[in-house]
């Protein structure tokens, strides 16, 4: 039995609210771990009292308790417009709200970002929250920040075809495929050649994918109320090899030149990706999506960098002076009392 459901009597009542046109929000998790199932279950539980049908994947409907059956129905990918689906709740790390966003990006939804993870930097809430989320879905009380995607094409050279497109929320990675080799790339910007580098690889990142690999990678934090778009390369052997924060209309087009070693493979976000070999270009431009994350906190930006980061900020004393919450002890505006 799962934990939090309530008596079959309430929840599977003939005529409920998947019958009458209810309100619907879309519900997606990493239906494989125990935790996110408690997860999702309290929040379809909590949403279904309310009045609101759960919309889920057909393949994740089977996970969840059949006394449940009437509080859910059919997800589909990508979620259509018109499907009634107002909102998307995403339990899970940074990862599965990358997988969410797949979802909706599309189709202009808003995500709502709830951690099961680690970091969970894209997550607004965490799981032991479901409740207080609920409300706040009930109440239609969510704000929603634009984050920035780009576009890839990988074309040929020489015939211009183009071989392979997606698009990145976080990041575009061009990384070699042989541990021993180096990949040699030419790298333009707004068609100007910038410079040629035996490397790693290329990274090129969103403002919300500076604090991921690109972050690991030793390039800089960007706030992502700046539009701009981040070159780093990946232990290049080049004098000339630092982090580059472009324009936001800046096109990028990296070019595996014929000498080199070996043949690279282009990822977004880690989850798609294609083979680049000689004689090919990646393009990398702003993409025409904007993904819209649902925002519970007004936290400012340099809050959530001190606590999803652990940032040791003691000693400071602008919050006495100018009587504001201390971050060191962070509350969120919208939680219950």
């Amino acid at each position: 039995m799962l934990v939090g459901v309530t008596e079959a009597s309430d929840l599977t009542r003939p005529g409920g609210p998947a019958r009458q046109g209810a309100r619907r929000v879309g519900v997606l998790t990493h239906m494989g771990r125990p935790a996110a199932i408690d997860a999702a279950t309290r929040l379809i539980e909590g949403l279904y009292a309310a009045g609101i049908v759960s919309a889920l994947p057909e393949d994740d409907l089977d996970q969840i308790d059949p006394r449940l059956s009437d509080a859910v129905t059919v997800l589909t990918k990508p979620v259509a417009a018109d499907s009634g689906v107002e909102l998307l709740v995403v339990l899970g790390g940074d990862g599965t709200i990358l997988r969410g966003a797949e979802w909706v990006l599309s189709s202009d939804l808003p995500l709502l970002g709830v951690n099961l993870g680690h970091v969970g930097f894209l997550a607004e809430a965490e799981s032991s929250e479901i409740d207080s989320i609920v409300e706040r879905i009930v109440d239609h009380s969510w704000t929603e920040e634009l984050r920035s995607t780009v576009q890839v094409t990988l074309r040929e050279c020489e015939q211009g075809e183009v071989v392979w497109s997606s698009y990145a929320i976080n990041e575009v990675s061009i990384e070699k495929a042989a541990r021993e080799r180096m990949l040699e790339v030419l790298v333009e910007v707004d068609g100007r050649p910038l410079s040629r580098w035996a490397c790693d690889g290329v990274l090129l990142a969103t403002p919300t994918g500076s604090t991921a690999y690109a972050f690991s990678a030793g390039g800089p934090v960007i706030w992502p109320g700046v539009d701009a778009l981040l070159m780093v390369p990946l232990s290049a052997h080049a004098l000339f090899a630092r982090p580059l924060v472009l324009g936001p209309t800046s096109t990028v087009v990296i070019e595996l030149i014929e000498a080199s070693p070996t043949f690279g493979v282009v990822w977004c976000d880690g989850r798609r990706s294609a083979e680049l070999r000689s004689g090919m270009e990646i393009e990398v431009r702003q993409g025409l999506h904007k993904l819209r994350l649902a925002r519970l906190s007004e936290a400012p930006f340099t809050d959530r960098l001190v606590n999803k980061f652990g940032l040791r900020v003691e000693g400071w004393r602008g919050a006495a002076e100018a009587g504001r919450e201390s971050v060191l002890q962070p509350q969120r505006a919208w939680s219950s009392p």
